[in-house]
Parts: C-alpha cells; sequence; structure tokens
C-alpha cells in the first residue's frame, strides 16, 4: 500500500452529501468489477475519470466499502491507497470501512495492513454508527474472531464503549455466550475502567457484563469474569442494582453463592428502591437463596429498607408464603425481633399481609404464637381492620366499574390494587401511605377474601354492641328520627303476626273434632294403627300449641313495647325498638313452625313419604335461611368461617404437603453435602 499524508485528512468532514450521490452512482459495472476483485487497467481509468470519492451505492457506500464487505483484497489496496479519503468516508448509517469489515468481512491482508501501519485507523475504530456501535461491537455481534482481535490489539479500551443500547462489546460477547471465545479475548485485555469515550458513554456506565451473565444463569461465565477482571463484578445498573441486587431478584442460587464469595461487599449494598440483596432474596419463593444469605448474615434484624421493613416484613408483603414459613422455622432468637417488629408506618409483618391480601403469609403469621394479633398500626388499625378495609374498597371499586373495564379483571379474577380508591373511609384512620398507588401490584380479590377470612377467625378484635345493633351506636338525635319510622313498621308487623296466630288458636277444637272422627273409623279396621297415630297427632298438637301461642305472646308484647314509649321518656323508646325487632323477628319465625306442624297433623295416617320427608326438611332450612338474611352479620360470619375452612382444606394442604417433601429434600441435600465436606 503506498504511502499517503493521512494527517491532512479531516474524518468528521469526509461524508458524502446526499444530494450529490444522485449524479455519482456506481454503476452495475463498476460494482461487478469489486465484488469479484477484477483489478483491471480499464477499470482503474473509469475509476480516475469519475472521481472515485464521489461514486457511492444508495446507501452511501464507497467503493471501498463495497470491496472491502467483499473481502476483495487488491481493491481495499489499491483504493486505500491511491484515493486514501475514501477511508474516513462513512455512508448514510455512519458505518465506517472498518464496520463493514467486521459485519460483513474478515480481517484480510489489506485490512490488517491498513489498521496496524494507518494513524487514522485508530480514531476509526472508535467511530460510531447511527446504532452507537463501534466497528468491534459489530465483530461481536457477528462473531467475527478475526476482526475483534484486530481491533483490540489496537485499541483495548474499545470494549467497554457502550452503544445506545447501553451495550458495550464485552456485554454483547457475554449475552451472545462466549461464541468463539471472543469473551475470552477481551477480558485478557489489560486495560481496567473507568474509561471515558469520545461521547462519555463507557463503562462504568451502561449494562454491566456480569448482570448479562447472571441474566443467563451462567455460572461459568461469573467466573472468568471474577478471575480475569474482577472490578467488573462491581459494576451496577441504575434499575437493576448490583450484581447482588439482580442474582438475588431472580433466584439464580449459584450465581448468589459466587457472589457471597467474591462480592461480599455487595450485600450491604442498597438499590435505588433503598433494599438489600437479602429484601430482594425475600420477594422470590426461592428459600435457598434466602438460606444462604442467613448462613452468611445471622443478624437478619439489622437489615431493614429505606421503610425500615425487615425481611419478614418484605416475604409477608410479596406473600412469599414459603420464606415466611422458613423464617419463622429458624433459630428463636433470630427470629424473635423480626415476628412482631414495626417499619416507619407502625406495621408489623402482620399488618403488611393483611394489607395487600396474602392469604399464605397471613396464615402462618397468624398461627405463630410468637405474633400479636391486635397490634396497632400509626393509624391505630390491626391487621383485620387493614384487611377488612381493603376488602371492602376493592369490592366497592369492582361494583362501580364499567363493563368494559370489569372484563379483563374477572378473566384473572383479579383486581387492580393500584385503582382502589378510598370511598367514605375515616380520616382519622386512613393511611395514605397505605393506599399509595406506589410498589403496588394486582391482587386476586379471591386472596383478599381468604386473607379476611383466616384473620375474622383468628386475629377479629371485641367489638362492642354498637356494631351489631346500629341504632344505639346512633347520636342521639338521628336516632329518634329512625326510631320514629321504625315504630309504626314494626307495630303494623305484629299486629299481623298476632291476629293470625290467634286465628289459628281459634281453629284447634275444629282440628281435635275433625281427628277424633277420623279416629273412629280406623278404630273397627286396627287398633293399633290408631292408637300410634293418636299419639302423634297429640306431640304434634302440643308442638302446634306452643309455637302458635308462642308467636301470638312474642307479638303482642312487641306491640305493648311499641305503644309504651310514646307516653314514657324519648330515650327509652330507642331501648324498645331494639327489643321489639328482635320479639317481632322470633314471632315470626315460630308462626312459621306452628304452620309446619299443621301440616303434618295434616299428613298423619298418609303414606305420601316422600313428601313428609321434603316438608320436615324445609322446617329446619327454611329458619337456618330467615336466621342468616335476617342476621347480615350471622351471614358475614358463617361465609368467612366457609372460606376459612375450605382455605385449610385444599389450598393450605396442597401447599403443605410440597413444602414438606421440599423440607426433606433440602435436609437430605445439606447431609450429603457436610457428609462430602
Amino acid at each position: 500500500m503506498s504511502s499517503v499524508g493521512y494527517e491532512a485528512i479531516n474524518i468528521d468532514e469526509n461524508s458524502i452529501p446526499r444530494d450529490h450521490m444522485a449524479n455519482a452512482m456506481i454503476d452495475r459495472k463498476l460494482h461487478e468489477c469489486v465484488r469479484q476483485n477484477i483489478n483491471t487497467e480499464e477499470f482503474r481509468r473509469l475509476v480516475q475519470q469519475r472521481s472515485a470519492e464521489k461514486l457511492v451505492t444508495p446507501c452511501g457506500n464507497t467503493l471501498l466499502h463495497v470491496a472491502v464487505s467483499y473481502g476483495s483484497d487488491n481493491f481495499t489496496s489499491y483504493l486505500a491507497g491511491t484515493f486514501p479519503s475514501l477511508i474516513t468516508i462513512q455512508n448514510s448509517q455512519k458505518d465506517t470501512i472498518l464496520h463493514l469489515a467486521a459485519r460483513e468481512g474478515k480481517a484480510s491482508h489489506a485490512i490488517r495492513s491498513l489498521v496496524e501501519s494507518n494513524p487514522i485507523t485508530k480514531k476509526l475504530i472508535m467511530k460510531k454508527n447511527t446504532k452507537g456501535n463501534t466497528p468491534l461491537h459489530d465483530a461481536v455481534i457477528a462473531d467475527n474472531k478475526e476482526v475483534a482481535e484486530l481491533l483490540v490489539s489496537r485499541d483495548p479500551e474499545v470494549a467497554y464503549y457502550n452503544n445506545k443500547n447501553g451495550k458495550s462489546p464485552l456485554y454483547l460477547a457475554v449475552e451472545n455466550g462466549n461464541k468463539k471465545e471472543i469473551l475470552d479475548d477481551l477480558l485478557h485485555l489489560r486495560v481496567s475502567f473507568p474509561i471515558k469515550s469520545e461521547d462519555g458513554d463507557a463503562l462504568p456506565k451502561g449494562k454491566s457484563p456480569v448482570h448479562a451473565a447472571i441474566k443467563q444463569r451462567n455460572r461459568d461465565i461469573l467466573e472468568k469474569i471474577g478471575k480475569e477482571k474482577p472490578e467488573l463484578l462491581r459494576l451496577t445498573e441504575e434499575e437493576l442494582g448490583n450484581s447482588l441486587h439482580y442474582a438475588s431478584s431472580i433466584g439464580f442460587l449459584e450465581g448468589v453463592r459466587f457472589l457471597l464469595t467474591n462480592f461480599h461487599d455487595g450485600a450491604y449494598e442498597t438499590n435505588l428502591e433503598g433494599d438489600y440483596p437479602i429484601h430482594l432474596a425475600c420477594k422470590r419463593h426461592s428459600v435457598d437463596v434466602v438460606k444462604e444469605f442467613l448462613d452468611k448474615f445471622p443478624y437478619p434484624k439489622e437489615f431493614l429498607n429505606k421503610e425500615g421493613q425487615n425481611i419478614l416484613h418484605v416475604a409477608a408483603k410479596y406473600g412469599n408464603g414459603s420464606v415466611v414459613r422458613y423464617i419463622l422455622k429458624q433459630d428463636k432468637q433470630l427470629v424473635a425481633p423480626l415476628v412482631n417488629a414495626t417499619d416507619e408506618d407502625g406495621n408489623t409483618p402482620l399488618h403488611l399481609a393483611a394489607r395487600h391480601g396474602r392469604c399464605r403469609a397471613t396464615f402462618l403469621l397468624v398461627r405463630d404464637n410468637r405474633v400479636e394479633h391486635f397490634i396497632v398500626n400509626n393509624r391505630n388499625w390491626t391487621p383485620y381492620e387493614l384487611a377488612e378495609d381493603f376488602s371492602k374498597r376493592t369490592e366497592e371499586t369492582y361494583i362501580e366499574m364499567p363493563a368494559e373495564e370489569r372484563k379483563p379483571i374477572d378473566s384473572k379474577n383479579s383486581t387492580p390494587a393500584h385503582e382502589i380508591k378510598d370511598k367514605e373511609v375515616d380520616s382519622n384512620k386512613m393511611d395514605t401511605k397505605e393506599a399509595s398507588p406506589k410498589h403496588e401490584i394486582r391482587v386476586e380479590y379471591f386472596h383478599v377474601v381468604m386473607t379476611l377470612s383466616i384473620l375474622l377467625v383468628n386475629a377479629r378484635p371485641k367489638k362492642s354492641r354498637k356494631k351489631f345493633f346500629h341504632v344505639t351506636g346512633l347520636p342521639m338525635s338521628k336516632a329518634k328520627e329512625e326510631t320514629k319510622s321504625m315504630i309504626g313498621n314494626l307495630l303494623v308487623v305484629a299486629v299481623l303476626v298476632a291476629g293470625v296466630t290467634f286465628a289459628g288458636v281459634i281453629q284447634l277444637p275444629q282440628l281435635r273434632d275433625n281427628n277424633n272422627s277420623s279416629d273412629r273409623r280406623h278404630e273397627s279396621n286396627s287398633t293399633t294403627y290408631t292408637a300410634s297415630h293418636y299419639s302423634t297427632y297429640e306431640n304434634l298438637l302440643y308442638g302446634y300449641l306452643f309455637l302458635d301461642v308462642g308467636a301470638l305472646s312474642s307479638s303482642l308484647l312487641a306491640a305493648l313495647l311499641l305503644l309504651l314509649p310514646s307516653f314514657i321518656t324519648p330515650t327509652f323508646q330507642i331501648s324498645a325498638v331494639g327489643l321489639s325487632s328482635i320479639m317481632v323477628g322470633l314471632a315470626i319465625f315460630m308462626m312459621f313452625g306452628a304452620m309446619l306442624f299443621s301440616l303434618r297433623i295434616a299428613l298423619i295416617g298418609s303414606h305420601r313419604w316422600l313428601l313428609t320427608i321434603i316438608i320436615t326438611g324445609v322446617a329446619f332450612v327454611f329458619p337456618s335461611i330467615f336466621l342468616l338474611f335476617g342476621d347480615p352479620v350471622l351471614l358475614q360470619v358463617l361465609l368467612h368461617y366457609s372460606c376459612y375452612y375450605l382455605f385449610l382444606l385444599f389450598i393450605y394442604s396442597c401447599w403443605w404437603l410440597p413444602n414438606k417433601l421440599s423440607d426433606l429434600k433440602r435436609k437430605l441435600s445439606d447431609h450429603k453435602r457436610k457428609h462430602n465436606l
């Protein structure tokens, strides 16, 4: 290659203007000669006549670009020596000839000579195209080992330059899995960071190659990096934190073990959210990773995130039942400071499990004798009250949501917790931080209800009678207004029940006469048949009489109580209405029972046994339904108990057995490892 005055060439001024390209396009004949590497005298004459610097393809490639991309050594040497200005020209994608050599060509003799002897190529190696890639980026992406070796031998620092995606050639080599051992070549470089590129975009900024190895769960590459460039282990990424944060967050056990040995200090660093790596491990369902941390750091109470939460707080908040279970099984002295610890908002782990609808974590915590159920947070709320409020607001939001918005939630059986808004909540108790959408994730409504059921059975605070008898809990002025409307309604019902039951009492002599005449007719045929049914008749009649008279007496007493308050003090009216409502309800219940007894009397001697069974069943089912729907508090409690036992029967049992097997497997593994040591 002939010697040229390269110093006179300005790299930044040698791009071909687009408006001149139309008149200087490389024709088919020139392109074919370069592609076939046929360097004829006629070609040289045509190139010199037409000014080679202006001859380009539609995408801005010069003849030298074309020669390099096809590996045409003869033309590459000839064009670079004869027209040195072509060396620095970039095409429309800002690719230099080295970009094309890395991506499409090879380290030919001409390219090697150009890189090793030409001082201009030092700057070309650092040049970036529109994607922010240097030639070394493209060589790594294309697995072009020859060109990659050539480029780093000339400028080792370029291995740390980042493209527009924040990826360095070193990162790409890890991402590609060390194909053709390009990573080994880059790690052997005797250059360390921090490096500053021309545009300031180089490691330690951008994506960490260690994080790329962790993402692939490749311990071999981690060990290579740790051996050749241990300083890379300390690189951090803004969103992912340091390498130990990232390995913990994805549950990469082998990576965590390696990093705890070779990057021990990383365990004491927090990420942007203020979490230590051990906190991120607790968000995962990998008990083994948490175990590794506790083996190295048997003082978990010292690791508090920026919200003042320990590892049990985090595990409970994210519903990691396996991790909660593992932590609670640890040494008593280790666990004791964690179970009832409060964060900056005064929340215990049980508060957070309740607040976020984590049924498994809630169950494990309430069943632990060391966990206090009635600790109140800074807003004076117990875990049960938090769960109750969250369940109510979730349900209200779901009911009021338009059908179009509700469909995706129905399909996933979940409700977006971040869309839950405060509705008619006590302002004195509302915890604005807990209701904040930050860090919220989608919560299954089924789990919310199940969590509330678990807390209702195991951790419900004692309530005053005011919650069950709402009238007595109202202010006096408002209670008086409600009693006026209730007195009239209750009085009408009480009088109607009294009238119906009184009519039933009048019918008793007629029922007795009819039954006696029937018995006389049967007596001539079968003495035994008549005697047995007459005994049944008497028992049913006594039951009918007891219920009918009881309903009559109860309704009359309720009516009298409702009439008396109008002549006595207003304060007495409130208590009278409450008592009268109970008595009227009892009267209706007894009246229905009396009706069933009368039907049984009418069916004495009948062989319709199926009808008898149905009537007897109704006698038990209807009063139960009446009690449940007549008392919403009782219905609510019964439903929650049903959910709780459903949880025990299906969910917890199916989850408990695999965990037991996992514990057994872990113990066997630990025993085998200790035995081998």
